[in-house]
């Protein structure tokens, strides 16, 4: 019983691989059914392949089949995943007969490439304080995926508008590819805790997204951009308050966002001690 027991992981061990494989033909896939007229299988395909990018660590960890190869193929999934594809989805959708638009098209491309090879490198940066980690410098490649599809779920939900024109698109595209090489924190979440009291309201909202994602799945993606554009500067402030208290860097992130609430709650206290002794007696 414990030979078999010990002999199923190992024979599971080429699990996470082969989900990555899927995802990357899924992400190719999605250019097959742009370039025959159906984008919105297309959005689907991309949506699949992110998905199953997401689960292939977690397989990984769960069956103790982690590799440097395993790595490897995760970063070129997510070049062909959420830079080729979505990519080439927007220009045969959006850009065909632009000259110009190939050339954002390739920025884009290019961009998520040298996020991908400058995440790679942090990731091997011991250096750096602890509390980096629980932030990703610059968009990641996934958010850069969906941002850069926007304008196509934005015709698909909408129908044709300014937002599908040309000028528009390839500025889109240009400021996504700002935002992936840029310097702008996003929290990762791995370093969001969830308090016990609140997994109802996880749950519910989980399924609210699942039935968005259903009957609304163009909505959902413009949403989704929305809220990360909405989140930045609460990003960058949070960034800012941790990289200027050393004394922060290595206390968890739940106890650390306590002292930012008493912090903020003293606040009041010391603006008003302020206006009291500026207020001397006999002036």
């Amino acid at each position: 019983m414990s030979k078999g027991v010990s002999r199923r992981p190992r024979g599971l061990r080429i699990l996470p691989s082969a989900t990555t494989v899927l995802a990357i033909c899924a992400g190719l896939t999605s250019i097959k059914f742009a370039l025959d007229d159906r984008p919105h299988i297309a959005l689907a395909l991309i949506g699949a392949a992110a998905v199953l990018d997401g689960i292939d660590g977690g397989i990984a960890r769960a069956l103790d089949a982690q590799s440097r190869m395993g790595a490897e193929i995760d970063s070129l999934a997510d070049a062909v995943n959420f830079g080729v594809a979505p990519a080439l989805v927007v220009y045969v959708t959006l850009l065909p007969d632009s000259p110009v638009g190939w050339i954002f098209v390739l920025l884009y491309a290019v961009c998520i490439v040298l996020r991908l090879a400058r995440f790679n490198a942090l990731l091997d940066d011991n250096t750096k304080p602890a509390y980096t980690r629980e932030f990703f410098v610059g968009m990641p490649a996934p958010c850069g995926a969906v941002g850069s599809i926007g304008p196509l779920a934005a015709m698909l939900q909408f129908g044709e508008g300014w937002w599908t024109s040309h000028w528009f698109v390839c500025a889109w595209l240009a400021a996504n590819s700002a935002l992936l090489v840029s310097r702008v924190p996003t929290i990762a979440l791995k370093a969001v805790s969830v308090p016990p009291n609140a997994a109802p309201i996880l749950l519910i909202m989980v399924a609210l997204a699942a039935a968005a994602l259903l009957l609304f799945p163009y909505v959902l993606v413009l949403l989704i951009i929305v809220g990360y554009l909405c989140i930045i500067p609460f990003t960058i402030r949070n960034q800012r308050w941790v990289a200027a208290r050393p004394e922060a860097w290595d206390v968890a992130p739940r106890q650390r966002r306590e002292a930012r609430r008493a912090s903020r709650r003293a606040q009041p206290q010391r603006r008003s001690m302020a206006r009291l002794g500026l207020r001397k007696p006999g002036r």
